[in-house]
């Protein structure tokens, strides 16, 4: 039978023989067998072998604090020289031997006799403490358990010293895990927000300033996509490192997760420390790394927040830094920006245009303009550009430029991309039908849709449900969303082919891809970008990349469409230049089906006057 001996029981009123537990604060349990019987004998060998089993360091005094009993652990223990003779200490005085250990210095040895005495006065009913134990080899945790016996009065304590060595670290991993990334090893969000409380404290009573720097990598997603997550959490992994690197030992450098880091600068006499300190960052995470023989560049943008000017509490600043953080990517990336109050009404602009998208599709707030295309050689209408436009009920029309960011950010590009493709092939059809002039439609595709695992089949089902004569649609892709998954989009591009669909690179010029990819991906067209073609007019000089465009795509058999020609010279040197197709402003604005069904029947006036 086991008995609970709680802290007071009275020992009379067990039965020898019967195991008594005691259990302390923590839960830790403390096997003792007869210790009425113990007490009376203390050498009784059956006694003595229950209590040598159990590996807590005991010993048993009695009211005046005198060591009486003590098990093989307490022998093994030896935490003191006077406790290392013959007897272990028996028959000595525990409290005597703690105070001389106090005169050493021992603030342990001063607090465990002052435990012991107030257990030994009934002030405390039990009594424990931590403390530390160094050898040269190794450093251990106890804890010192104190417990009361009675037998009709008190008649003594239990001292228990009890290995926590295991504990205590298995505790101070799960309370460092519990402020740290298991990644990284940087402090967490948790810990983050605890050390800006602290520095905002005091930078606020000696009239300092803290900053925020708030970090996103960018083409990082293309490194996790393409050669895996565990590439990228060693990406992740080096550049904590160089982050750390950049700051000082009172600063904080904390991941919150996925390709994002926040790092507190804990004292700045002005902001341009902390640009100075973003400008160091930028330059360290754009250094190539060498992960698994690849070699990879990744660089970040900074957004900046200061306190008190742009907060006066931790969430605040976090929230601007990461406002000025997309302000970063928006002005061109691998940069940084200091927060602006503006930045806050872009902010709920941009978060208006999100909700004002949910149900834009369903309120069939958008429509379909086209633009069209047309042959240098002949004028001929040869096709159009299908594009997007809204207009919101209270705020009328709303900018392309304004919410296909908000789009492709939120995710609604998908829905809103489909709609757009299903409306342009129901309207070339319609055109075909009613016996115009055969042209090719072009939709323009956004990453997020290339990238989508269902993207073919949501384009071969809607080309199928329209009637649509596959020959007659252009997708436009952009070069980088080709090459954010180069190999796969090979096959992609390589299906659409198969089944007639044409493809045009779109905004040539302005990604990164190379002459060797492009000559992979299996394509029709090149458009060349409107800030390029702008260029003919603006800076008449610097007309290379325009010319090179159209010598490579004829060179490798492609067609060469200029965008965004507005002026009579444009053209002109677009002809001279033998460039294949043109749109833009000078030709026609991109109009309702119905104006362009005339523009299909009448052709292009302009061009008409202008070769009459």
């Amino acid at each position: 039978m086991q008995t609970l001996l709680r802290t007071g029981q009275r020992l009379e009123e067990l039965t020898a023989g019967q195991v008594d537990t005691v259990v302390d604060r923590d839960g830790r349990t403390l096997l003792l067998r007869g210790i009425q019987e113990q007490l009376r004998h203390s050498e009784d060998a059956r006694q003595a072998a229950i209590l040598n089993a159990l590996s807590a360091h005991i010993a048993l005094l009695d009211a005046t604090g005198t060591i009486i009993s003590v098990n093989d652990a307490w022998r093994q223990f030896g935490s003191a020289n006077v406790m290392q003779g013959p007897r272990y200490g028996i028959g000595l005085n525990y409290l005597e031997v703690c105070d001389c250990a106090r005169g050493d210095g021992s603030s342990q040895a001063h607090a465990a006799a002052e435990g012991i005495r107030s257990v030994l006065g009934g002030g405390k009913k039990t009594f424990s403490l931590e403390y530390p134990c160094h050898s040269p080899t190794e450093q251990r945790w106890f804890e010192l358990v104190v417990t009361p016996l009675h037998q009709d009065r008190l008649v003594g304590v239990v001292v228990m010293h009890v290995n926590i060595t295991a504990a205590r670290a298995m505790a101070l991993q799960m309370a460092h895990l519990a402020e740290h990334d298991s990644l990284t090893g940087l402090p967490n969000r948790l810990l983050l927000n605890d050390r800006v409380s602290q520095a905002i404290v005091l930078a606020t009573r000696h009239k300092k300033r803290i900053a925020l720097l708030f970090l996103d990598l960018d083409g990082f997603k293309h490194i996790n996509d393409s050669l895996g997550h565990p590439i990228g959490d060693k990406v992740l992994q080096a550049t904590g490192k160089r982050l750390v690197d950049c700051v000082r030992a009172a600063d904080t450098v904390s991941r919150l997760g996925g390709d994002e880091f926040v790092v507190l600068l804990s004292e700045v006499a002005h902001p341009e420390d902390a640009a100075i300190t973003a400008r160091r960052m930028l330059q360290a995470v754009a250094e190539p790394q060498s992960i698994d023989h690849h070699d990879l560049h990744v660089t970040t943008s900074i957004g900046l927040s200061v306190f008190p000017d742009d907060g006066l509490d931790g969430e605040t600043l976090v929230k601007n830094a990461d406002m000025a953080m997309y302000q970063a990517k928006e002005n061109g990336r691998q940069t940084y920006q200091f927060f602006k109050p503006a930045m806050n009404v872009r902010a709920v602009e941009r978060q208006s245009i999100e909700e004002s998208l949910q149900r834009a599709l369903e309120q069939q707030e958008f429509s379909v303009h086209y633009q069209p295309k047309v042959d240098l050689r002949t004028g001929k209408i040869t096709g159009a550009e299908a594009l997007i436009r809204w207009t919101h009920p209270t705020r009328g029309p709303v900018s392309p430029a304004q919410f296909i960011p908000v789009a492709e950010d939120s995710g609604l590009i998908r829905p809103i991309g489909k709609w757009v493709l299903r409306e342009a092939c129901n309207q070339a059809q319609v055109w075909a039908d009613a016996g115009l002039p055969a042209t090719t439609i072009a939709v323009n595709v956004s990453a997020a849709e290339f990238l989508q695992e269902n993207f073919l089949e949501d384009i071969f089902r809607i080309l199928k449900e329209t009637g649509m004569d596959p020959r007659s649609l252009e997708l436009e892709v952009t070069e980088s969303a080709l090459m954010k998954r180069a190999d796969s989009a090979v096959s992609v591009l390589q299906e659409l082919r198969a089944r007639g669909v044409q493809v045009a690179v779109d905004d040539f010029g302005t990604g990164y891809s190379s002459l060797s990819y492009l000559r992979k991906f299996p394509i029709d067209a090149l458009k060349i970008d409107q800030s390029f073609v702008r260029q003919i007019t603006t800076t008449p000089e610097d007309t290379t990349i325009v010319s090179a465009i159209i010598s490579m795509g004829r060179s490798m058999k492609l067609r060469v469409i200029a965008e965004g020609v507005e002026t009579q010279e444009e053209l002109a040197f677009l002809q001279a230049h033998q460039c294949h197709e043109a749109q833009g402003y000078y030709f026609s604005k991109p109009v309702p089906q119905h104006q362009f069904a005339k523009l299909l029947e009448t052709g292009i006036s302009k061009w008409c006057n202008s070769h009459s």
